[in-house]
């Protein structure tokens, strides 16, 4: 059990009311916020980081501190007031909230904020992202830290939560304790269940959870709930604390329509004269300096050697040769999966790296989200599914690029190429999603060798890294030593004689090349570009092509907007820094109506990618 700091109750309920007074006023100078939704919450927060939060502010990036996540992230004040009273931002910072080059953004951001790691505001993830850092201490780190994550009412109705529960119950993370602030009021008013903590409680337990209710604002109640929390063993940990919206002030206390409201400055004066204006400094307790001891070190080589491939090989089948070779090289490497291993083949890298492996079940918002967790204790994290069933977890990929983790996504059977599945398996939208993720990186490689490399190359990439397998069986295009910059592209086919550019990657270019031969044999020389770096775009090659030859022929198999064509118009743009050349006259060959089932050849032929409607294309433009 914790040993609790000795700090007296008093102090701890003038740290309390300091924290609402914080709240309120950074959110009345920054003329917006919620203050309401922090100051429910404010008495659990005291009591954490007076008693039981184990974190070095002056070395926020020790492995061994504390993890505290605010799942609802617009009590962001609450979070930024702990701060200033930990000493790690001045009263000035405070008051510079929501404003331009602030640190204190109006939901919490990480790099920026050294203290914060992972961005949250998007109701429903921080549970997952702690997950995420709960197995890393549990499973491969062997650290005694703590998550705690602080939980919003309202986002109880995420489905994504409950994802989230039944993980960390499976994975046993009693080192996870989630802190439910159940305030009843939503942004519209009631949430679903109120104050009825016995359901939240009962659901809670039903996904095996150690439950405790609580009055959120009794101080001794607060303290017994975090002892027992942290004496529970085998099982995380869930706090159900009724707490009232706007709690210590008359004008808000369980008011309705205070949500995302600012107090006017009038308002705030008599906030602070009737709450009181404390300055209090805490010294919150420093984690142990040895917590790593213990951590089972993997036998890696620290180089990546690249698989021997032979004959046909799918491009899916070399992601899980690869992550084996890279799991052999670099112990860093954690592999997470969504129940579809011995599709994606990932379980090639389970079955060799077990300890590092993963089952996150069918659960994809989770398993993005634990990835990012992962990410946050420095780890490359692979997760893998259907190219489809991604797009369920598009928002906790695009919170994952405002979290700057580096996360490494891999979706398989994408395009109407997968054949008789039919259309709910058909990725035909994630190039188009993923490339719209600010600072991402999409690959979409052709052949085995190509997709050995680029998977080595994610693992030091930043940020949101994409790379879309195939279902098919691919001949081989290139051999072990040949290298894959990203933003690069492959020239296969060249001539000086060139009259049109054929573009494509991942199945269709093995159509590019067989409608190759038959446009040499009818007397027309066409170039073949792999682009198998889909973002960036290799936009030197590009505009060099364009040039040489003036027209293009882009074959996807994805829908028309946002895939292959619309990135290799983009090489096109001007900037505000350069004019950029003349873009070629341009056919853009890609699935322009939903797919049936069919044989992938059918589906192909139907959607007019394959090789003699390249070829028919090419013709009509020469």
């Amino acid at each position: 059990m914790a040993e609790a700091t000795t700090i007296s109750k008093t102090t701890v309920e003038k740290l309390a009311q300091q924290l609402r007074v914080d709240s309120i006023r950074s959110t009345t100078e920054a003329g917006s916020g919620h203050p309401t939704s922090c100051m429910s919450a404010a008495d659990l927060m005291a009591v954490l980081m007076t008693q039981y939060l184990k974190f070095d502010f002056k070395d926020p990036h020790f492995e061994n501190n504390d993890r505290l996540i605010f799942s609802k992230g617009h009590a962001a004040p609450l979070l930024y007031s702990m701060y200033k009273a930990a000493g790690a931002v001045t009263d000035e910072e405070l008051m510079s909230l929501r404003k331009i080059g602030s640190r204190l953004e109006g939901h919490p951001v990480p790099e920026i904020l050294p203290f914060v790691d992972v961005a949250t505001g998007s109701l429903g993830q921080g549970l997952s992202m702690g997950v995420g850092m709960a197995m890393s201490a549990k499973y491969l780190d062997k650290l005694s830290y703590k998550v705690w994550v602080l939980l919003g009412d309202s986002e109880m109705a995420e489905g994504s939560v409950w994802e989230a529960m039944q993980l960390a119950s499976h994975y046993k993370l009693d080192n996870m304790v989630a802190i439910l602030d159940m305030n009843r009021l939503g942004q519209r008013g009631e949430t679903a269940l109120g104050w009825n903590s016995g359901v939240y409680a009962q659901r809670a337990r039903a996904f095996g959870w150690n439950t405790i209710e609580i009055n959120g604002h009794n101080f001794d109640e607060i303290t017994k709930a975090y002892d027992a929390a942290i004496a529970t063993l085998t099982k995380p940990t869930m706090i159900i604390a009724k707490t009232d919206k706007g709690h210590g002030l008359a004008l808000t206390e369980n008011k309705d329509n205070w949500h995302g409201k600012p107090l006017s400055k009038e308002e705030c004066a008599e906030a602070v004269k009737e709450l009181g204006a404390n300055d209090i400094r805490i010294d919150v307790a420093k984690p142990q300096s040895n917590g790593k001891s213990d951590k089972v070190k993997s036998a890696v080589t620290n180089k990546f050697v690249c698989p021997d491939f032979k004959g046909e090989v799918a491009t899916r089948e070399a992601y899980g040769e690869a992550l084996k070779a890279l799991g052999d090289a670099y112990e860093d490497v954690v592999v997470l999966d969504a129940e579809t291993s011995n599709s994606t083949f990932a379980d090639k890298f389970g079955k060799a790296h077990m300890d590092r492996f993963f089952e996150i079940y069918i659960a994809e918002q989770a398993m993005v989200g634990v990835a990012c967790g992962f990410s946050t204790r420095g780890k490359a994290a692979y997760a893998s599914s259907f190219a489809a069933f991604l797009a369920r977890a598009y928002d906790f990929i695009r919170m994952g690029a405002v979290s700057r983790s580096n996360i490494k996504l891999c979706g398989s059977h994408a395009g109407c190429s997968i054949g008789q599945d039919g259309p709910s398996q058909m990725a035909l939208e994630d190039l188009a999603s993923i490339r719209a993720v600010i600072n991402s990186t999409v690959l979409y490689p052709s052949d085995a060798y190509s997709t050995a490399h680029l998977i080595n190359s994610m693992r030091t990439l930043k940020g949101v890294s994409y790379i879309r397998t195939t279902r098919a069986k691919t001949p081989l295009l290139y051999s072990a030593k040949e290298e894959f910059p990203i933003g690069g592209s492959k020239v296969l086919k060249k001539s000086k004689e060139d009259q049109v550019t054929l573009i494509g990657a991942g199945i269709t270019l093995h159509e590019c090349l067989k409608a190759y031969e038959e446009l040499k044999s009818a007397g027309i020389n066409a170039r073949v570009i792999d682009l198998y770096s889909i973002k960036p775009v290799d936009v030197e090659t590009l505009r060099k092509a364009a040039q040489e030859t003036g027209k293009f022929v882009t074959v996807e198999d994805h829908a028309q907007e946002g895939g292959i064509g619309d990135a290799v118009l983009g090489a096109f743009a001007s900037t505000e820094k350069e004019r950029a050349p003349q873009a070629p006259l341009m056919l853009k060959l890609a699935v322009r109506e939903v797919p049936g089932s069919g044989t992938p050849e059918e589906l192909m032929d139907l959607a007019g990618i394959t090789a003699k409607h390249i070829v028919a294309a090419a013709k009509s433009l020469v």
